[in-house]
């Protein structure tokens, strides 16, 4: 209503100004106008503020929507009609208004035509004015460049903000994924531990990746079976609470024994104990550790009878039996399974233990040959056994004299006769994986090198004669210097480090062992030796170099780089080769005498198998 007054007021301006005259130009007359300049246009105003437009600056150009209103000359008596394109469709029928208003031009190029005439007589005459509407701003040349910037900017701020919503989505996802592996993860270990504190390890992965696990036979084990003396009174005399509490003291006790010496614990039936060494990692020494455990736990029994503090101890006394032989190990059931050893081997450990007396270790005849340069025994003869007529029986009284220390343990001397013979089942171990496992390329790093490595490493340490503990960490570091070969060729080091440590850990290996076996390893290959276990290992790894079948080797060589992509210029490693085999030496007195070839004769051999792999390449 407000506008509809505004327009009405601008109109009456302009008819009002009209009326007061206005400065005529001729521009204002229309095309064909009469002589008497009577009928012709006297103002052109806008439509919204009745600005007038000057029609000498040339062709008016309006704002879009704008609008515009056109006065004619006032004359008594003269009568109009008007037509614009676009606007009308028709001429306006003739009156006696003498003025024409549009309102809201859409863009475009207008002309504005009227007549003219005296009342009642015949048109006298005609006139046009022409203009413009410019377009509005977004539909300009300016607007049209813009919009493609704009909408490529939209694009991006879009591609942007979708991609940061992505990203926030994504890590929000990560997150909760990250915290419900962590959570997996977290009972997954849970549950394998539980699985693994059930079964042995080897055990329990087989059943997680396989879901059963398969029976197997072992033919050097060590059973242990202990039993309570007098339990059963015992048990009708004390409160089954506090019964119930020392005897899960005293197993707890006997699982961190076995824990220590590598026995793996079977299974508890009331105040039975049973464990076995040898399972599932066969191993030499078992006997040895089994009996071991067994003084250990018989001394922790007795410590609690003469403990003041605990005067229910008084009452309790174990006998333990020991007996080595062959078992079956495996899991039995489905649901509630438990790993289990059959056999006659546990029988006879049975009535070992059956057959013994309070406060001591019965061992068999068998165990006792395995185990008698290491303990003192009492031969109890021949006894009658159960479904197994006589069987020779020992009690088990202590290390021996050369062997323990002043408190009665295991001394250094043990320690180190024990580890010579663990040296045999690393051996074991390490030849079977890596004839198991290593690739079909390895022709110079093969299973056989390796054995030979260790034979010359053992051969010259001898000649040599190296201290016991040298002896030990040479023997050890032989087996592993080439092992990182069948896991990592282009780090085998590294490899063979990690292996070394986590094998050396299953046989019961010191951190200290394991310390100076890697020392040597490192510097295996350098020509530079400060010890003489360092001296050996090298002698025994550049063996080869004095050899009469050192051109069959080099050509092992040169075939396993160049499978595993390490040569790239023949020449260049022939080259290197020369240099190498030139500047090393032998740093034992007993290598340099084993030696077959001499270096030149080696050197000129070289040349010629250098020559002919050039010449066919």
């Amino acid at each position: 209503m407000v506008a509809s007054f505004f327009r009405g007021f601008v109109l009456l301006s302009i008819i009002l100004c009209g009326r007061a005259g206005f400065i005529y130009t001729d521009d204002f007359y229309g095309q064909g106008g009469n002589s008497d300049d009577k009928g012709r246009i006297t103002g052109v105003y806008l439509y919204r503020s009745g600005l007038m437009i000057d029609p000498g600056a040339g062709m008016p150009v309006l704002k879009y929507h704008e609008g515009i209103v056109f006065k004619m000359e006032k004359v008594t008596g003269m009568e109009y009609s008007y037509f614009m394109d676009g606007p009308d469709t028709e001429w306006t029928a003739w009156t006696a208004r003498d003025y024409k208003e549009y309102t809201n031009l859409g863009r475009g190029n207008y002309t504005f035509r009227y007549r003219f005439r005296s009342h009642g007589d015949k048109e006298a005459g005609e006139g046009s004015f022409s203009f413009r509407v410019k377009a509005p701003w977004y539909l300009s040349p300016a607007a049209w460049i813009i919009y493609p910037v704009l909408l490529i900017l939209a694009a991006i701020l879009l591609r942007i903000r979708t991609h940061r919503l992505f990203m926030e989505r994504q890590k929000r996802l990560e997150q909760l994924i990250a915290e419900r592996t962590e959570e997996l993860q977290h009972e997954k270990e849970k549950s394998d531990n539980l699985l693994s504190n059930m079964l042995p390890k080897g055990t329990a992965e087989e059943i997680m990746s396989k879901g059963k696990a398969d029976k197997r036979k072992y033919n050097f084990v060590t059973v242990l079976f202990s039993d309570i003396q007098g339990f059963t009174r015992i048990a009708e005399e004390m409160n089954p609470e506090a019964l119930i509490d020392e005897l899960d003291r005293f197993f707890f006790h006997f699982d961190s024994v076995a824990e220590k010496y590598r026995i793996e614990k079977i299974k508890t039936i009331g105040d039975a104990y049973m464990c076995a060494g040898g399972i599932p990692e066969r191993n030499r020494t078992n006997p040895v550790e089994v009996v071991l455990a067994a003084l250990e736990m018989q001394q922790y029994m007795q410590s609690m009878k003469n403990d003041p503090s605990k005067s229910s101890a008084r009452f309790w006394d174990i006998r333990i039996g020991i007996h080595t032989g062959t078992v079956i190990a495996g899991v039995v059931g489905h649901k509630k399974i438990t790993y289990d050893i059959w056999g006659d081997t546990v029988n006879t450990a049975s009535r070992m233990e059956s057959s013994g007396e309070p406060g001591k270790v019965n061992i068999s005849g068998t165990t006792y040959e395995f185990v008698k340069e290491y303990f003192t025994c009492d031969y109890r003869g021949r006894m009658p056994v159960k479904y197994k007529g006589d069987l020779d029986m020992y009690f088990v009284t202590g290390i021996r004299p050369e062997f323990r220390e002043a408190d009665g343990t295991p001394n250094s001397r043990f320690h180190t006769r024990i580890e010579m013979i663990r040296i045999l089942d690393v051996e074991e171990h390490v030849f079977t994986t890596y004839s198991e496992i290593a690739s079909p390329d390895l022709f110079f790093h093969s299973a056989e090198y390796i054995r030979n490595v260790c034979m010359q490493a053992d051969l010259l340490a001898r000649a040599e004669k190296l201290e016991d503990q040298d002896y030990i960490h040479l023997r050890l570091a032989s087996v592993f210097v080439f092992f990182g070969y069948v896991f990592d060729y282009n780090d085998q080091k590294t490899a063979s480090q990690k292996r070394a440590a986590e094998v050396l850990m299953v046989y019961g290996f010191s951190q200290k062992t394991l310390e100076a076996v890697t020392t040597l390893m490192s510097g295996a290959m350098e020509q530079e030796q400060s010890s003489a276990a360092g001296k050996v290992l090298h002698d025994a790894v550049y063996d080869f170099t004095g050899r009469i079948d050192f051109i069959t080797m080099i050509d092992r060589l040169y075939r396993e780089e160049n499978a595993y992509g390490k040569i790239e210029d023949p020449k260049v490693w022939f080259r290197d080769m020369y240099r190498k085999i030139e500047k090393n030496q032998f740093l034992t007195e007993t290598a340099g005498k084993l030696r077959s070839v001499t270096v030149n004769e080696q050197l000129n051999a070289l040349q010629v198998f250098a020559g002919e792999k050039l010449n066919n390449i």
